[in-house]
């Protein structure tokens, strides 16, 4: 009996479509605990404020990528046994992400608490707001293992085809965040630990919901608690997809925290001006971010189904979805961004050093949306090393020797920021053309099959 949430049937374009919507508003919904907390500390308390949660911003960013890219393997792990019908490997899978999330949340807990003076040093954090930085990034430590629960919990409902649940728990845990921060920063005067606060306990409260959902549920992925515990093989399998979907997740978050590096040599309202700038990216870029998950569960239902035809016209349909979104997005951007920027600080120097950022950007914006969401599809496909190596090559690497280049031939920001198009022509040109051109389904199991099933399937979509 086919599942209500299979993607293995039906129209595809209708599918993708409504799948992603509730990922995108989701992912809107959870970067706005980071950005209420920008627009907050640089609206009531003060600029320095403002620049110590931006030196902390590429962490987060990078530990959020981080969390998303395992949880996405697992997604892909589980999605693939659901669309195969193997239920009892789907419900051991289940269990072993839980598992996996405790441990992992615990020993990022302990590190990132003791070592956040040291990483904001090693990133050149200016003195004058070194305090303020390291209390509001201990106290993000404090909460990543809610964070975690949460990415893996709704990784879990993705899996299957639920991706409307995790977006209601985050509409409820949003609201409270911004109300806290406002509360506590207005009412209590507690400055930039306030808005940590708020922040952590809005995760505690979504990780709770995720967790009542899973553990109350009737459904095939029901949690319990007994049945969390290691297994070998299982582990293997998810993170074998989960470690390098993290660390591909993570590499532009990386790559931030290197850039930040030569960023903070230009002082506060330069500092600023970037942090603003990464608060608008990371929004642009959740629409290609929300269809990438969308094509994972897509085409690990399908591959898990034997549909790899049909897996691979999805991907072409979700990547031109992404094209034409970005597109608006960004002409949008281009004309307005001077208002958007004026969101983070009315400070003429920090919107100027902004806006100056965002044109250098924005022209090939579309070229890092098509390559998030063929990273994606490359993932559900069981191929997490390929998009790894390209981005990481590209956004850490070759980034890296750009910018060297580039500063000792003009040390400006605009040297800095054209690092970024740059290599993200890079990256998107070696992955499109891997999935293009080398054969890589031969090595699959599902690689040799006939797909004239698939093929059919296609035309009735």
């Amino acid at each position: 009996m086919q599942h209500a949430n299979a993607m293995t049937e039906g129209n595809m374009v209708k599918q993708i479509i409504l799948f992603t919507i509730p990922l995108l508003l989701g992912n809107i919904l959870q970067q706005l605990y980071n950005t209420a907390d920008v627009v907050v500390v640089g609206q009531f308390v003060s600029a320095a404020a403002l620049a110590a949660v931006g030196s902390s911003s590429p962490i987060i960013n990078m530990l959020v990528g981080f969390f998303m890219g395992v949880s996405t393997g697992a997604s892909a792990v589980i999605s693939q046994y659901f669309g195969a019908g193997d239920l009892h490997k789907m419900r051991k899978a289940v269990h072993v992400t839980l598992f996996i999330t405790v441990i992992l949340g615990i020993v990022s807990t302990i590190v990132g608490v003791a070592l956040s003076p040291w990483i904001l040093r090693m990133m050149q954090t200016p003195e004058e707001v070194m305090v303020e930085a390291v209390v509001y990034l201990r106290i993000y430590f404090m909460g990543i293992l809610a964070l975690m629960i949460y990415n893996m919990g709704s990784a879990i409902l993705r899996a299957v085809g639920d991706s409307k649940r995790p977006l209601y728990f985050l509409i409820v845990t949003s609201l409270i965040n911004v109300v806290l921060d406002v509360v506590f920063v207005t009412q209590f005067q507690m400055g930039i630990a306030g808005v940590a606060i708020a922040t952590l306990i809005a995760q505690v409260v979504s990780a709770v919901l995720v967790m009542v959902v899973l553990y109350n549920s009737h459904e095939l992925f029901a949690l319990h608690l007994r049945g969390i515990r290691y297994n070998g093989p299982m582990v293997k399998q998810i993170l074998q997809i989960g470690l390098p979907s993290g660390f591909q997740q993570s590499v532009t978050s990386i790559s931030n925290i290197l850039v930040q590096y030569y960023i903070n040599a230009f002082g506060t309202a330069v500092i600023a001006g970037f942090s603003s700038y990464l608060k608008i990216d990371t929004f642009l870029l959740m629409p290609m971010q929300s269809i990438s998950l969308a094509v994972v569960t897509f085409v690990g239902q399908n591959v898990g189904a034997r549909k790899v035809a049909r897996a691979k016209r999805g991907v072409t349909i979700s990547a031109v979805m992404a094209f034409l979104v970005n597109v608006v997005c960004c002409v949008a951007l281009w004309f307005f961004g001077d208002y958007v920027l004026r969101i983070f600080s009315t400070d003429p120097e920090v919107i100027a050093s902004g806006l100056e950022i965002l044109h250098i950007m924005l022209p090939l914006y579309c070229i890092l949306g098509l390559t998030v969401v063929y990273a994606g599809a490359m993932r559900g496909f069981g191929e997490a090393m390929v998009p790894m190596v390209c981005m990481t090559g590209s956004f850490v690497v070759l980034r890296q020797i750009f910018l060297f280049i580039s500063t000792k031939l003009n040390a400006s920001v605009d040297a800095i920021i054209y690092g970024y198009p740059v290599t993200w022509v890079v990256a998107f040109v070696t992955l499109y053309g891997y999935y293009r051109f080398a054969h890589w389904e031969k090595r699959h199991f599902w690689g040799q099959e006939n797909a004239a099933s698939g093929q059919e399937e296609e035309h009735k979509s």
